[in-house]
């Protein structure tokens, strides 16, 4: 039987000033700009979508800038490091670009026998690069990375827990996880334990609860098919006494929420409709899209969000 989830679709972050937002992953990083909307719940702030050309599932960062938002803390109960992937050779073309825009970065680590490096944005959002042979999607640039040494996607993320019992459970009874692999306190799950999909739990017991703002993250998304295949979930999470939100509709997919035991914001979101529905592919992000119902609002919203332009020459 076809698997109900298949990876990760995206994941979002709390940030701070806009134009910084966008200058980090759009111009360092060299993602696409595949989106400028709002915040659903909140119409006074952005919601960004950063991807390869068409923001396919399993690439999407996103992120809500909010204005002079404090900085957040790493801690248990978060998801506290969002790991892109790189091919193999490209580990020291970002050691260098990534020194050369004044972003500290670690030495190269090794972890599961794979290679990586650490940093974090303006804001502390904690980000990995993950060199691997694995990995056949295309990855993305807007020419200032060259096309050899660029973003593909999302290789996995990290959990930051103080047990892991629970939250494995929910992965593997009830979301077509399986587990892959223990590295110490670090232990490793996924739907085919390939780029995209992997999710690391790290077991911190004793660790400080971590505080949500700026540069943390806000949930992690998990793909599925379509809206079938979404009820099916959420009617499976909902028996096992998962508290789970009704469908809710972000235009460009449809999305449920709980939280999983360790207390980090799980979505389950439809691969379909995707991101161009409002825009030209070869147009995607350049315009302010508001959903139906906020179309009548537009003169106040856009009034309320700070202008961004988007630099990436300033990037080469």
């Amino acid at each position: 039987m076809k698997p109900l989830i298949s990876g990760i679709h995206h994941i979002t972050a709390i940030a701070g000033n806009p134009q910084a937002n966008v200058d980090f992953y759009s111009g360092v990083l060299g993602l696409r700009l595949v989106k400028k909307t709002i915040n659903f719940d909140a119409p006074d702030v952005y919601h960004f979508y950063f991807g390869d050309e068409l923001g396919r599932p399993g690439t999407i960062f996103t992120t809500f800038p909010f204005t002079g938002a404090r900085k957040g803390t790493k801690g248990t109960g978060e998801l506290t490091y969002t790991a892109f992937s790189i091919p193999s050779n490209s580990l020291d073309f970002w050691i260098e670009r990534l020194k050369k825009y004044g972003v500290a970065v670690s030495d190269i680590l090794t972890r599961f026998g794979e290679k990586l490096i650490r940093f974090e944005d303006h804001d502390g959002m904690g980000i990995e690069l993950v060199a691997n042979d694995s990995d056949d999607r295309s990855g993305w640039t807007y020419g200032q990375v060259p096309q050899e040494y660029s973003i593909k996607g999302f290789y996995g993320a990290t959990l930051n827990l103080r047990s892991k019992e629970l939250t494995e459970q929910l992965l593997v009874n009830h979301m077509d996880y399986r587990f892959i692999a223990q590295e110490g306190d670090r232990f490793r799950y996924g739907t085919e334990g390939k780029p995209g999909d992997l999710l690391d739990i790290l077991v911190n017991p004793n660790g400080n609860r971590g505080m949500q703002s700026a540069g943390t993250v806000h949930h992690i998304a998990f793909r599925t098919e379509n809206a079938s295949s979404q009820l099916k979930v959420q009617e499976i999470l909902m028996n096992n006494g998962y508290q789970v939100t009704e469908v809710k509709d972000r235009n460009y997919f449809t999305s449920i929420y709980f939280r999983e035991p360790g207390g980090v914001l799980f979505e389950i979101a439809t691969d379909e409709p995707g991101f161009a529905i409002d825009e030209e592919e070869a147009h995607l992000g350049e315009l302010i899209k508001l959903p139906d119902w906020a179309e009548p609002n537009r003169e106040k919203i856009e009034k309320n969000l700070t202008p961004v332009a988007l630099k990436t020459e300033d990037y080469v």
